[in-house]
């Protein structure tokens, strides 16, 4: 299928069953956030996913590409986003499994109706108010910070589309792991599974990957490590995986 590029876009692969994704590098490209949260992602046979902030859609795409999960779908509020990831399903020739919507996380229960699915995904703004913000307006912006929705808007519309037992993965900053467990456990998803993502061995975890399951016992258990590099510019085995599929 050929397909007619927008300025500033470009056309990805995927690694995953021939799936390309589209991209505009003036906005913001998908980065091993994304990557590492399909990973740590467990979809069962016949799942509905929702991946909440989907951006340009790399997350369904991905998942579709790695599970058996029946159907997908993300949720958008910026146009541009939305029409770079409905074009991606479309040129995937995936749009029975996988569908992208434009809307506000925090309506998405009214948007989807509450316990809906089995697993929802995010990987949500990183940074609140106490970080610096230069342009509120730009997509980049948007993108890395609280401006139109915050963790608590992210946790609470996830937890109520969720059914029970389901369950909810997101990547986020470990420097804001006692506010993420304090806001699931409100909104009663239990924190089961941590995963921590180091760039090298010796340095100091940059990101976290959390999955709660709404309505679950307290129990946590804390998995072994992410890795990425091994040395500058090489990632680690498990990393490299990861890209080539």
């Amino acid at each position: 299928m050929t397909i007619n590029l927008k300025e500033d876009e470009r056309l990805d692969d995927l690694q995953r069953n021939g799936y390309k994704l589209i991209q505009n590098t003036k906005i913001f490209c998908f980065g091993i956030d994304a990557v590492l949260l399909c990973s740590f992602t467990k979809v069962n046979e016949g799942d509905k996913v929702l991946d909440l902030c989907t951006g340009n859609g790399v997350i369904p795409i991905l998942l579709k590409g790695r599970t058996k999960g029946s159907r997908f779908s993300g949720l958008e509020i910026q146009d541009i986003n939305v029409d770079m990831a409905k074009r991606s399903v479309e040129y995937n020739g995936i749009g029975e499994f996988v569908d992208i919507v434009k809307g506000d996380v925090k309506e998405a229960s009214g948007i989807f109706g509450e316990a809906s699915f089995d697993v929802v995904t995010c990987n949500p703004p990183y940074m609140n108010e106490n970080h610096g913000l230069k342009n509120p307006d730009s997509h980049k912006a948007i993108a890395r910070h609280e401006i139109l929705c915050t963790l608590e808007d992210v946790v609470r519309e996830g937890a109520k589309v969720l059914k029970p037992g389901g369950r909810f993965n997101m990547v986020h900053r470990p420097q804001r792991l006692t506010e993420i467990i304090g806001i699931m456990e409100k909104y009663k998803l239990q924190p089961k599974r941590i995963r921590f993502v180091h760039p090298f061995i010796e340095k100091e975890a940059n990101l976290v990957l959390i999955e709660g399951v709404r309505g679950g016992r307290p129990m946590i258990k804390v998995e072994p490590p992410v890795i990425v590099y091994e040395s500058a510019g090489k990632y680690t085995d498990e990393i490299a995986s990861l890209y080539t599929g």
